[in-house]
């Protein structure tokens, strides 16, 4: 008896857990992709009216989907949003770039031919000399993908120089999806790596159909 009595509390647990099972509709995701990659979002950068329209329009699709807001506190209710300190840097000047090539110093525009980040760290000022460029391939290290370009490399007071995207952009085959762009090929995750690799700096070599975007943009 013992036995029927399980059977059937398990059928009734297994029966309300495929009753719950969502319901993905691939037209309504398609629309929701599309809305918040249209430009009216203007690309959704924080501290920009894009960011807000962001936040307006999501927080109205969690609030009809029947969610709770867990966010900050205001006027005694829960906000859709937290509030988080953000970082934001910005060159004052013109930066003062060279390299030397056989003992010979080049001069770079700033805008032409490179283009440089404030720092992400908020020091106020950066001034690395004669610190040496070493060539890393695609600057990724995915264990799980069987890809160091790193291993065997010291990068201790140099600057590494690698290519935007994945590995397998120009085969348009392997574990880093082909010509699609993983995050192994952004910028974000080439810095942060060479920053835990002891890397001075991250140059990225830039070239439009990697990049997906002109060196104007």
């Amino acid at each position: 008896m013992k036995r029927v009595v399980i059977s059937l509390l398990a059928l009734s647990v297994s029966s309300a857990l495929m009753a719950a099972t969502p319901k993905f509709d691939g037209a309504r995701i398609s629309a929701d992709v599309k809305e918040l990659a249209s430009d009216a979002y203007e690309g959704r950068s924080p501290a920009t009216a894009g960011e807000e329209k962001t936040i307006a329009f999501l927080s109205r699709q969690f609030a009809a989907a029947g969610l709770q807001p867990g966010g900050d506190l205001k006027d005694g209710k829960r906000l859709w949003t937290q509030a988080v300190p953000l970082l934001k840097g910005d060159i004052v000047g013109t930066p003062s770039l060279s390299l030397g090539s056989r003992g010979k110093p080049q001069t770079l525009s700033q805008g032409k031919e490179i283009a440089v980040r404030a720092a992400m760290n908020g020091a106020s000022e950066v001034d690395i000399r004669n610190a040496p460029l070493v060539f890393l391939g695609y600057g990724v290290k995915a264990a799980e993908r069987n890809w160091d370009d790193f291993k065997g490399v010291d990068l201790k007071g140099k600057i590494a120089v690698v290519l935007i995207n994945d590995p397998d952009f120009e085969s348009g085959q392997g574990d880093f999806d082909g010509k699609g762009m993983t995050y192994y090929g952004r910028w974000t995750y080439k810095y942060e790596e060479g920053a835990r690799q002891g890397a001075l700096g991250v140059l990225i070599v830039h070239e439009t159909a990697p990049a997906s975007y002109g060196w104007a943009t």
